[in-house]
């Protein structure tokens, strides 16, 4: 409390601050505006010169809603003289015409509906901020809309001009309102490695059941859209992705070295599982390729009589299991599991727990697309990037 008698002052309160603060960035708004209509009219206010390039009539008031709240500006109006000699209205850069929220505000909006609010929750906790007249269900929705169409664009785009040295292919479940009931349905997910190493979402489809032929259905799609075939698949035993990435001949099929040793640890006692993986890593992470195949025949003699069942699980995989032996050294740790992909599901599932249940399938596979495609997730290149390149050129050189 402020007391006059001893000369104290009473501290201004945070609305005070938060009133002098958004003066400050009307003002600035403001200024920056009148500097940007002089450019164009070659003039200051008032001032007459030869080099004028049009006039001023007026100024017109724009309701803007910011990071700092709602703003009141005073935007100034005039004609421009265009190259012809003709005149237009001034259009500006800094404030376009119809613009009523700024672009960080509508990077909140979509930033708060990817980590899994709606419309209510959006409004709610912005509303302290920006005031409740000020973000209309409407202007939510609208925000929202961009992501959806942006999402149909994504899934239509042409792939022709695109290659990917990797292709990385995995599911993952959502619960999904489909046919009046919420259901847990998988979304089988493509994502592609780049010539520079960075990893890109190539395909999301929201699918009833995991089969050969939505896995079919998924390439297909990709090789219509022109994508070329990848020089290496990595994914994991799915029987029916196996046959679905036949689709692509040329391409070598690595499976996932992880998934394979969880297949093993189900067929073998709890009290062997400790040696199980000593053999089965002797041979995962072998000096190349030649020792690892030494290390398997060596792991299928010992475990043929031991567990029959963990013998004819490694034999099932087959070579497919050391394809990453055939690329450089670096590129090992990236190539032999589907741990990059993984990855990326397990951000998928952190950011949707929230949702309980998507009211429709667009709604689930927008909100996955909209996480990487606005930076909510983002991915690091995989190891032994720089080799990608050299292989991408052999690939090129091949197919000529």
């Amino acid at each position: 409390m402020g007391d006059s008698s001893t000369g104290l002052r009473a501290l201004p309160s945070p609305e005070d601050i938060r009133q002098l603060l958004r003066a400050k960035v009307v003002a600035a708004v403001q200024e920056v505006l009148e500097e940007e209509i002089a450019l164009l009219l070659g003039s200051q206010r008032y001032e007459r010169t030869e080099a004028r390039n049009g006039y001023r009539h007026g100024r017109e008031s724009r309701r803007v809603t910011t990071e700092n709240g709602p703003m009141e500006l005073k935007v100034p109006r005039a004609r421009v003289r265009q190259p012809g000699g003709s005149t237009a209205e001034f259009r500006s850069s800094v404030l376009p015409r119809y613009q009523r929220r700024t672009k960080r505000v509508d990077e909140a909006i979509l930033g708060a509906y990817l980590a899994g609010a709606n419309t209510r929750r959006i409004r709610k906790a912005l509303e302290p901020l920006l005031g409740e007249s000020n973000l209309s269900k409407s202007s939510i929705s609208r925000v929202v809309q961009r992501i959806k169409t942006s999402f149909e664009t994504w899934s239509s785009r042409d792939l022709a001009e695109e290659l990917y040295g990797v292709l990385y292919l995995d599911g993952i479940h959502l619960k999904v309102r489909m046919a009046r009931r919420v259901v847990s349905v998988p979304v089988l997910v493509a994502l592609g490695v780049k010539e520079d190493g960075t990893k890109e979402l190539l395909s999301l489809r929201l699918v009833g059941v995991e089969s050969t032929a939505t896995w079919e259905a998924l390439i297909e799609g990709l090789s219509k859209r022109g994508l070329p075939g990848p020089i290496v698949v990595v994914s994991d035993g799915h029987a029916g992705l196996k046959r679905a990435v036949a689709l692509w001949p040329e391409a070598k099929v690595q499976r996932c070295a992880v998934h394979k040793l969880r297949n093993l640890e189900d067929h073998c006692p709890p009290h062997a599982r400790a040696e199980l993986r000593r053999d089965y890593n002797a041979i995962i992470y072998a000096k190349d390729g030649l020792a690892a195949r030494d290390a398997r025949e060596k792991f299928l003699r010992k475990w043929r009589p031991l567990c029959a069942e963990v013998a004819r699980s490694l034999e099932e995989a087959g070579e497919h299991l050391l394809t990453f032996f055939e690329f450089p050294k670096a590129m090992w740790k990236s190539l032999r599991s589907t741990n990059p992909i993984e990855n990326l599901n397990r951000e998928f599932r952190r950011r949707t727990k929230t949702q309980g249940s998507f009211s429709t399938e667009d709604s689930a596979l927008t909100l996955l697309w909209g996480l990487v495609a606005f930076g909510q997730i983002r991915m690091r290149k995989i190891d032994g990037h720089r080799h990608v390149s050299a292989l991408l050129a052999a690939m090129k050189t091949k197919a000529a």
